[in-house]
């Protein structure tokens, strides 16, 4: 890992829908701020609202979350997301599918066979 975690974007962007659902699924229910700071504090330094609302936009089309405008108390509304049913199945598959890519990816720069 690079000292300041900026990570290849092609590599962000390719497990940021799993980091998201799991980002949700942590929090139960989140606003789009709450799921960056998560995803920040498991080492996505760089992450910005213009990478993950897009990426929401498309979990949310693909109908693995749902959201909700709620009016703020002392300032705007905030969109909350949750996880539907198939959000949390496919959560799931994508963390077995992760690991089992990982494990691989790991074998091969190591010249092991698994």
């Amino acid at each position: 890992m690079s000292p300041d975690n900026r990570w290849p974007s092609d590599w962000v962007r390719a497990v940021l829908p799993t980091c998201i659902l799991h980002a949700v699924a942590e929090s139960g229910e989140a606003y789009g701020y709450q799921i960056i700071q998560v995803l920040k504090a498991y080492g996505f330094d760089v992450l910005s609202g213009g990478t993950v609302y897009p990426a929401l936009n498309r979990l949310e089309t693909d109908g693995f979350v749902t959201s909700e405008w709620r009016q703020g108390e002392a300032g705007p509304g905030k969109k909350f997301y949750s996880l539907t049913p198939g959000g949390q199945a496919r959560l799931q598959e994508a963390a077995r599918d992760w690991a089992r890519f990982a494990d691989l990816i790991k074998d091969l720069l190591h010249g092991t066979k698994g």
